[in-house]
């Protein structure tokens, strides 16, 4: 899989993609992500990407003229407004006002060759960019941040762990709580060693003198703790 992010602030990025398991994905070629200046795809000498929304308004907006280069650059194909299919990519703006990313996105985006992702800034993207370039229009939750770029992470994120070898362990892929088939997710409590934990009198919130493992966990009987799983998970958005 190939990631392409356009972003008028690359160096957000540096430490991110530089670190654990993005890093050992990317060295072992499992996926290649790279990071764009949209400057580079302007013509005048300031590199100017926004300007002013017609109409009037507070703030400026990213203009539709180096985002469309961009993404013409990266795909490598001067036709790709007019073509149909681009099953083996997608086209990704991140926006405030987009559809809300779920897992489901996830799994689904996992499945192309090629990804990008355009981040906003400032007051917004030129809409033509949404309604002619991009595929989907995405935010990562009800509320508004600086700019595209954390939440492009987040999706970077999502899709890789979903790529066969990213995850050493996949079996905690399959069995993850999130389905494709579910808006909702049941996330059970997890624990691991010491089996009893004695915290400083200065954190002692309760009557207990140590915090201890439930039993039923340390029982080996699987049946009984799938059972106390179904019933201690807690459901989440």
């Amino acid at each position: 899989m190939k990631i392409d992010i356009i972003t008028i602030f690359p160096n957000i990025f540096d430490s991110f993609l530089k670190e654990s398991l993005l890093a050992r994905a990317q060295k072992k070629n499992l996926l290649k992500i790279n990071v764009h200046n949209l400057r580079k795809w302007t013509n005048d000498k300031h590199k100017t990407v926004d300007d002013r929304p017609y109409g009037g308004g507070a703030g400026m907006i990213l203009k539709i003229e180096p985002v469309y280069k961009a993404v013409r650059s990266l795909i490598s194909n001067s036709k790709f407004l007019i073509s149909k299919k681009r099953q083996k990519r997608r086209v990704i703006l991140l926006s405030a006002k987009g559809k809300t990313f779920t897992q489901k996105d996830a799994r689904r985006w996992a499945k192309y060759n090629q990804v990008i992702l355009i981040c906003g800034r400032y007051e917004g993207v030129d809409e033509r960019v949404t309604k002619h370039i991009a595929d989907e229009e995405i935010s990562i939750g009800n509320y508004v941040l600086f700019g595209g770029e954390v939440p492009a992470m987040v999706l970077v994120e999502a899709i890789s762990r979903l790529i066969p070898g990213v995850v050493q362990k996949e079996e905690s892929i399959r069995n993850e709580s999130f389905s494709d088939r579910e808006a909702m997710t049941k996330e059970y409590p997890q624990y691991t060693r010491p089996e009893d934990f004695v915290p400083s009198s200065k954190f002692q919130v309760q009557s207990s003198k140590s915090w201890r493992v439930p039993k039923v966990l340390l029982s080996g009987n699987h049946k009984k703790i799938k059972e106390w799983r179904e019933k201690h998970g807690a459901i989440q958005c």
